[in-house]
């Protein structure tokens, strides 16, 4: 490629570390819509002639046919997939594939592969999060209902319906999609026509490139439009806070399928067995999202290390840029079907969810609350009565519903028998009618609103 600077050839150990081909074969698909774009903007403009131009173009096709059918082979003399076409493309049609590279460099045309890669794994990311705000809003309608105890420090707090724990989710997918909406947004501006980092004399069109390639335009600066690779930061830093929310979804659901909780049952195809103790149910797929989180979160850390030192322009440590993005995109594909799958097949214990919910106490507050609406009762006074009462039914071993009406009034004489409305987890949840609250007809409600938007 460089001959005629250098008169050796590179060591064995230097064109090894120097090629990305082995990662980078996956941006082909890319490779060939850039330079297709290329080609025919320079015919447009005769920079080339139209008949090389078409060359070119169907030459382009044959290699990409090629690729389809055969896969991308690995040849580190070509270090690259850029490379690789370019020589497959002269392979095909001769000498006149030299054409294709005028007015553009690996600099510029690296940028935009790696763009359109992205642009096409947000693509498929939105998908895929579709298809899980589906299975939890379909779960959700499902258990409207149903209630089960809220947990704050892992402790029973107060309680809430599954329905609503469901859709929490939901909201926190739904930003998630917003994230990486507006990184595609951000993402979607073209760096072909930039050249090595200073532009080019040759009279190009890059709005026609921008165009043909689904571009909003083209970037501003070519030496930014080179050496950018916000883009790729932006998906990372999407992925990881979505993986985030999926590995505290996989972490309630080992929690829940633990016989101490009992909460739900994980179908077989997302349980594993063990070696050893023939009856174990493994929650392996949730503990495995878990896990990804961390690698998808490591590789956004590389990426950021990798770019926060390096001066303008191109630097070859942003051949680096690629492994980190294409393995937190394998990777959170993975948690995404896995916790769809999960979700959609889970086997929830709406029994033992209720027994826990009416075991914990966690309608104290509805008791305290009652006492300041009908009663009268500051609140921190309330909340006193309330700790006295539940320190009765503690060491009665009762809930706060199985207290009389005479244990009650003997702790406060203003409470009187109206308070047993508000004393069951039914109650309760169908009370909490504040705007994102826990009530069933807010669930329903909620879920009507998602499906609209």
């Amino acid at each position: 490629m460089w001959g005629g600077r250098f008169a050796e050839g590179p060591s064995a150990v230097m064109r090894e570390i120097n090629a990305s081909l082995p990662f980078d074969k996956r941006m082909w698909r890319q490779d060939i819509a850039g330079s297709k774009a290329h080609v025919a903007m320079l015919g447009a403009r005769d920079i080339v002639s139209p008949a090389d131009a078409a060359t070119i173009a169907a030459g382009l096709d044959r290699v990409a046919a090629d690729y389809e059918a055969n896969g991308v082979p690995d040849d580190l003399a070509l270090e690259d997939i850029h490379m690789l076409t370019e020589a497959r493309l002269a392979d095909a049609i001769g000498p006149v594939a030299g054409r294709l590279h005028t007015a553009r460099s690996r600099n510029d045309q690296v940028a935009t592969d790696f763009r359109l890669w992205v642009r096409d794994a947000i693509d498929q990311v939105l998908a895929a999060l579709a298809g899980f705000q589906t299975a939890l809003l379909v779960r959700a309608e499902e258990h409207a209902d149903s209630v089960m105890p809220g947990f704050t420090h892992l402790q029973s707090a107060q309680p809430v319906t599954l329905g609503h724990h469901l859709l929490a989710y939901h909201e926190m997918i739904a930003r998630d999609v917003s994230r990486f909406a507006d990184a595609r947004t951000r993402l979607n501006r073209c760096p072909l026509g930039s050249a090595a980092l200073a532009g080019t004399g040759f009279p190009i069109d890059r709005e026609a490139t921008a165009a043909a390639l689904g571009f909003d335009g083209p970037t501003r600066n070519s030496l930014d439009g080179v050496s950018d690779r916000d883009f790729a930061l932006d998906y990372l830093t999407a992925a990881t806070q979505c993986a985030l929310h999926l590995s505290r979804l996989a972490e309630e659901f080992v929690l829940w399928a633990s016989q101490p909780f009992g909460f739900v049952a994980l179908s077989d195809q997302w349980s594993t067995g063990s070696s050893i103790m023939p009856q174990k149910r493994n929650p392996d797929a949730a503990e495995l999202v878990r896990g990804h989180a961390g690698r998808i979160m490591g590789a956004m850390t590389s990426l950021m290390v990798t770019m926060k030192g390096l001066p303008l322009a191109y630097s070859k440590d942003m051949q680096d840029d690629k492994p980190p993005v294409f393995e937190a995109h394998d990777l959170l594909g993975l948690c995404l079907a896995a916790m769809t799958g999960m979700v959609e097949s889970a086997t929830f214990r709406t029994t033992r969810m209720r027994q826990v919910a009416e075991a914990g106490f966690s309608t104290a507050t509805d008791l305290a609350d009652w006492l300041v609406r009908e009663a009268g009762l500051p609140f921190r006074e309330a909340h006193h009565v309330t700790g006295r009462a539940v320190k009765r039914a503690e060491d009665l071993g009762i809930g706060l519903d199985a207290l009389s009406l005479d244990e009650l009034t003997a702790i406060d004489a203003r409470i009187d028998a109206s308070v047993y409305d508000v004393l069951s987890v039914d109650a309760s949840v169908a009370s909490r009618t504040s705007f994102g609250g826990t009530a069933p007809a807010n669930v329903r409600a909620a879920i009507r609103a998602a499906r609209n938007i």
